[in-house]
C-alpha cells in the first residue's frame, strides 16, 4: 500500500479552519534539527574514520571518542520530530492524520531515548524500535493527509515520494540484516535511512512555510 492510496477513505473528512495556523516557529525549528542532525552525523565520519561506515551502524560512534556528537545528533533528530508534529498537528483533521502525529511524536521519543541510553544499554534496543519503526508509519498516514488539503496539490509528488522512501530506507535496512545476513553492508542502509528520514521531516517543514507564504499573496 502506497501512501497516496491512504487518503481516500479520509477525503470528505479534510480541511482547513481560519483558525487553524501552523506555528512557523515550529516549521523553521524542525528543518533547523533536521540539518543539525545530518551535518552531526557526517561530522563523526571525520571525527571517528575508525568505525567504517560500511559495516558498523550509526549508533556504534558511541564506542568512540566522539559518543557526545551522537547524542547530539539523535536529540536535534528528536527535535525535527516533535517540532514537526507540532507544526502539522493543526492541518491534520482526519483521524488517520492525527494517528500520524502520534506515530511522529513517539519515533520522537525513540530518537531522545537514543540521545540517552547508547547501544550498550538494554533500552536502546526499544529506542531503535520506536524511532527507526514509528517514522515510516508517521509519513505514510501524515503524507496523504496534507496533500488533500487546498494548497498542498502542487507539493504531491515530492511529499509522497519522500515518505515512500522512509519505508523503502528501513526494508533495505532490514533486508541488509535479516534476508542476506550482510552485517558487512549494514552500516550504509542505516545511515540512508536517518538521511531520508529527515528528508522527509525537511520537506514537509518546508512545504508548509511555502504554503504559509502562499497564502499570504
Amino acid at each position: 500500500m502506497t501512501a497516496d492510496s491512504v487518503a481516500k477513505s479520509d477525503a470528505p473528512r479534510l480541511g482547513m479552519t481560519p483558525g487553524h495556523t501552523v506555528p512557523l516557529a515550529a516549521e523553521r525549528l524542525s528543518i533547523a534539527a533536521a540539518g543539525a542532525c545530518l551535518l552531526l552525523l557526517a561530522s563523526l565520519h571525520v571525527l571517528s574514520p575508525e568505525f567504517d561506515p560500511s559495516f558498523r551502524v550509526v549508533s556504534e560512534y558511541a564506542n568512540g571518542q566522539y559518543g557526545w556528537v551522537l547524542s547530539l545528533m539523535f536529540a536535534a533528530w528528536a527535535v525535527s520530530s516533535w517540532a514537526l508534529a507540532v507544526a502539522i498537528w493543526p492541518q491534520v483533521q482526519t483521524r488517520s492524520g492525527r494517528i500520524g502525529v502520534g506515530f511522529l511524536a513517539v519515533a520522537g521519543v525513540g530518537e531522545a531515548m537514543a540521545s540517552v541510553f547508547d547501544i550498550n544499554h538494554p533500552l536502546h534496543g526499544l529506542a531503535g524500535l520506536l524511532g527507526v519503526g514509528g517514522l515510516p508509519v508517521a509519513a505514510m498516514l501524515i503524507s496523504p493527509v496534507l496533500i488533500r488539503i487546498p494548497g498542498w496539490s502542487d507539493a504531491k509528488r515530492v511529499v509522497l515520494w519522500t515518505a515512500n522512501l522512509t519505508w523503502v530506507a528501513l526494508a533495505l535496512m532490514i533486508v541488509a540484516l535479516i534476508v542476506i545476513h550482510q552485517v558487512t553492508i549494514v552500516g550504509y542502509p542505516n545511515r540512508m535511512l536517518v538521511v531520508l528520514y529527515c528528508v522527509w521531516v525537511m520537506t514537509v517543514a518546508g512545504q508548509a512555510i511555502m504554503r504559509r507564504n502562499e497564502s499570504k499573496t
